[in-house]
């Protein structure tokens, strides 16, 4: 992709306005013109990786990879052993398949046309040229076979084309080198771009060339190729190939091209700015696909000049008014990128055209006390998967959510010494390569003509993490920063296991809670979005990706950034025309985006609440079994299965190990609810994939959950000591119990299920933390839940000590009535209330059997506890020889269990003997 900028009219001579200089950005794959420097000298390479946000891994280096090549080819043509004359190799433009065409000055007065193919780094010489000339424009065909240039005029005025013209644009026949035909020979700059099918044959009998013109222009070529002696490709009619061209745009005043996608921006002036875009497709059809109006000012763009920043770059040339890019990812969204310094104020506005959300956000930075360079302040643009990074060096860093955009606090802004990105360079000097796929990005490093991948440093991002308030500062600011922080973390590491693992230590050793969120919700919330965002860009408004959006009243440090001022336009008016909006492409998903995102704004609450699950899952727990909960359950199963799946090898942790009711039930019932949320408003995703994107989220939940746990686990190195309750909790045992009250409190913030026990092992490390009487008022707080399993190991496991046998009746005083657990309890109590319960069912079952009946006096007299001794066992033993299973569901209790426990209490309250 390049773009080109327009200038006010220069004054000078014709000469020297034709080579004024012009700044060419480079978007996804590079038109052309990258400067080398013929001498050795180079500036300093890019600065140390971990000490900046940005990533810079070296991805090709021109000394490295072609000089060093060129070097020993031209030594060979001057058979000497090395060859030290200037080669000023220049970088003319990056093709399609990633190879970069190169231009250099031979040794005998020649310049040559070479290739670096990225895939075999191997370079191969195209073509070269008799005499030295000033290559400003390059392109080759698929097939190899066509090599498109275009020549300048050199300043010095020694080597003119004849005809006498400032610009010569030649086809030639390379396979083999045969005959050259003039395209044009014009006094203004063209720019040569064959196009790419995205065809597997590397043969094609079709080749199809754009030139754009300074005169504002752009005509496609269309080239028919034909084979002599079987291997010889040369043009079928040279005769015909003006008569082939087609008009594709009548004017422009800014043009970008996009190699990947083979798409070609312009924008237009007439009253009103208009930018549209042309397709091409692979049957070399193209047509206009959309038009969108964009307010800039009047003279933003006058005039258009390419320049070759081989030979002229240093020139001086009237301050550029307006920077504008175009970046578009494949799941359907396009950015359009604005930037333009302030006039008599040091500000810089820079606005974003968001098409996919149908909006428009423009921002005004205010830069401080203004230098004595006079030079324009354009900003770095780079996107790096959903964000775009607007950078300007030594003043400020802006990381722009483009997928969830409503809230500031969802981008981070950075100034001072945190706002660096590590390039030595001016932004001018570096190009975008951005391909539309990836979540990466390439820089291209102009004057050192180095290529980067560049990613935001996940170092760097855990140290502004973990980074102490900074004096002067509010608290809530910070804290606004590190939500920021912690999305852009999330958002633009991947899938690193790494990353996530530092974010949980984070969260861990951050015992002080934060004024303006939770982190614990914020770091589940964005894990679980980050799993789904991939699927459709409708599911920005639709999940739940930030626990802020549920506030009622938001804090200021969470809706402005100190010294940003930013405006929000609504409705784009953007059009999308011709047959790629019918058919299922990037531009159909384009449309839907936009026209969904129209659709969910009009309503109040598009996005799922978590928190509306509460009053069904309280309904759905004090229902009898039905075949709604039954579904509900089916639901929980798959995401059980799911969690197993993922981690069957790896179970450090005691959870998934018991059956939780009430947390089943809330996983099957969340599965239920955003299920139907998601068929409501995203139906076009389908069921099937609804259901499998549902399912997956929820099993992430409590994958994450236990992930935190393990984390924290290791950490601390705990074992499986901390299951027993007769000895006290260590300083690691103590953090972990704190970790997961947060994470308690953080999961019934937002009504999310926890992996099922979970509120047993909790209750477990409670016990080893805390004091008894500590302990039942987190019980009578809610803090902690007492779960079948934690009450019966608490009845199995301690002994009857004073202190034990209070904990004990504290905990059965605050269980159902329902709950029979001290039948697991050796106590003469517990045995005695067994007792009471078995003679009661007994009694009442024989007398609603046989219909006996007492009198009403008899009713209030009767106690069956009081009756003599022999004659209630004897009464027992009779009914029990009645009963075809006497001992059915009667916890093994009969008459000689009663006898015994009645004498013992007796025994007991003698004073004969001990309990």
């Amino acid at each position: 992709m390049y773009e080109l900028q327009s200038h006010q009219q220069n004054q000078e001579a014709p000469e020297v306005a034709l080579m004024a200089r012009s700044t060419f950005v480079i978007i996804g794959i590079p038109w052309s013109l990258v400067l080398a420097s013929a001498t050795n000298e180079r500036l300093p390479v890019v600065g140390a990786l971990l000490d900046h946000l940005a990533s810079l891994k070296p991805e090709f280096d021109l000394r490295r990879d072609v000089e060093a090549d060129i070097r020993g080819k031209e030594a060979a043509v001057c058979r000497v052993k090395e060859y030290s004359g200037a080669l000023d190799i220049l970088i003319l433009n990056i093709e399609r398949d990633g190879g970069i065409l190169y231009s250099w000055k031979g040794s005998t007065g020649t310049t040559r046309v070479g290739k670096y193919d990225s895939s075999s780094k191997q370079n191969k010489l195209l073509y070269t040229f008799d005499n030295h000339v000033c290559v400003s424009s390059c392109s080759l065909n698929k097939g190899e076979t066509l090599l498109a240039v275009s020549l300048a005029q050199n300043n010095g005025g020694e080597e003119r084309l004849k005809p006498i013209s400032r610009c010569l644009t030649l086809l030639i026949e390379i396979h083999p080198i045969n005959n050259t035909k003039v395209l044009k020979a014009v006094d203004c700059r063209v720019k040569v771009q064959f196009l790419h099918p995205e065809t597997k044959r590397r043969s094609v009998q079709e080749s199809h060339l754009l030139l754009l013109s300074e005169d504002g222009y752009v005509d496609q070529y269309h080239v028919t190729l034909t084979r002599h002696e079987g291997y010889k490709v040369v043009l079928a009619n040279p005769e015909r190939l003006s008569k082939t061209a087609e008009r594709v745009v009548e004017e422009f005043c800014w043009v970008q091209w996009d190699v990947q996608t083979q798409r070609l921006y312009y924008l237009t002036h007439a009253g009103k700015f208009l930018l549209r875009c042309v397709q091409f497709y692979d049957n070399q059809n193209c047509e206009t696909v959309l038009e969108l109006p964009l307010e800039l000012p009047a003279k933003a763009f006058s005039t258009v000049k390419f320049v070759n920043l081989g030979f002229d770059h240093h020139h001086a040339e009237e301050p550029q008014r307006v920077k504008m890019e175009v970046f578009t990812n494949r799941l359907g969204s396009m950015c359009v990128c604005c930037s333009r310094p302030a006039r008599h104020k040091p500000e810089l506005i820079y606005s974003v055209v968001l098409v996919h959300k149908d909006c428009s956000k423009t921002f005004r930075v205010t830069l401080g006390q203004a230098t004595r360079d006079t030079a324009p302040l354009h900003p770095l643009l780079i996107p790096i998967g959903y964000y775009v990074v607007v950078y300007l060096r030594g003043r400020f860093l802006h990381c722009i959510n483009t997928r969830q955009q409503e809230m500031l606090c969802h981008s981070l802004f950075l100034s001072g010494d945190d706002a660096d990105l590590g390039l030595s360079s001016k932004s001018e000097g570096f190009t975008v390569l951005h391909a539309e796929d990836e979540s990466s990005v390439a820089l291209l490093d102009l004057p050192n003509g180095t290529i980067y991948g560049v990613q935001l440093s996940p170092a760097h991002l855990l140290q502004i993490l973990r980074s102490d308030p900074t004096s002067g500062r509010p608290n809530n600011m910070v804290d606004a920063q590190r939500l920021a922080t912690l999305h852009c973390l999330l958002l633009s590491s991947t899938n690193d296991p790494n990353v996530e693992l530092e974010i949980i230590e984070w969260l861990c050793d951050n015992v002080k809670a934060f004024e303006s969120f939770d982190p614990i919700q914020e770091f589940i919330l964005a894990s679980l979005y980050k799993i789904s965002y991939q699927r459709s860009l409708n599911l920005d408004k639709l999940l739940p990706c930030s626990s802020v959006f549920d506030r009622k009243e938001l804090p200021a440090c969470l809706t402005e950034i100190p010294g940003v001022l930013c405006t929000t336009r609504l409705h784009t008016e953007s059009v999308f025309k011709g047959k790629a909006r019918t058919v299922q492409s990037f531009w159909s998903e384009l449309q839907w985006n936009t026209e969904r995102t129209t659709y969910l704004d009009v309503d109040p609450h598009p996005r799922y609440r978590t928190s509306h699950v509460q009053a069904y899952w309280s309904k759905l727990m004090t229902e009898e079994p039905s075949s709604h909960m039954a579904h509900v359950l089916e639901n929980t199963k798959k995401v059980l299965s799911m969690v197993d799946t993922w981690r069957h090898d790896k179970k450090l942790v005691p959870l998934f190990q018991e059956e939780d009711q009430p947390q089943k039930l809330l996983i099957g019932l969340t599965v239920e609810k955003l299920r139907e949320h998601l068929n409501t408003h995203l139906p076009r995703l389908g069921k099937r994939k609804i259901d499998s994107l549902v399912i997956n989220y929820v099993a992430k939940l409590l994958e994450l959950i236990r992930h935190m746990l393990e984390s924290v686990w290791l950490k601390h190195k705990l074992g499986p000591l901390v299951l027993c309750f007769t000895q006290r909790a260590s300083p690691g045992e103590w953090a972990v119990f704190h970790f997961m009250l947060r994470i308690l409190d953080a999961t019934r913030g937002l009504c999310v299920p926890l992996p099922p026990g979970y509120h047993s092992l909790l209750a477990a490390l409670a016990l080893r933390c805390l004091p008894h009487h500590t302990f039942l008022q987190y019980v009578d707080h809610r803090f902690l839940q007492l779960t079948d399993t934690f009450v019966s190991r608490l009845m199995t496991d301690l002994d009857n000590s004073a202190a034990n046998e209070k904990l004990k009746f504290g905990v059965l005083k605050r269980l159902p009535e329902a709950n029979r657990f001290y039948h697991m309890w050796d106590h003469p109590v517990s045995s005695a209330s067994i007792s009471r319960d078995y003679i009661g069912n007994l009694l009442g079952g024989r007398n609603k059997n046989k219909g006996f009946a007492l009198t009403g006096r008899d009713k209030a007299r009767f106690r069956t506890d009081v009756l003599p001794l022999t004659y209630l066992t004897k009464v027992l033993s009779d009914i029990e020889e009645q009963a075809l299973n006497p001992f059915e569901e009667r916890e093994n209790v009969d008459a000689t269990f009663v006898e015994e426990t009645a004498l013992k209490q007796t025994l007991i309250l003698l004073g004969i003997e001990r309990k």
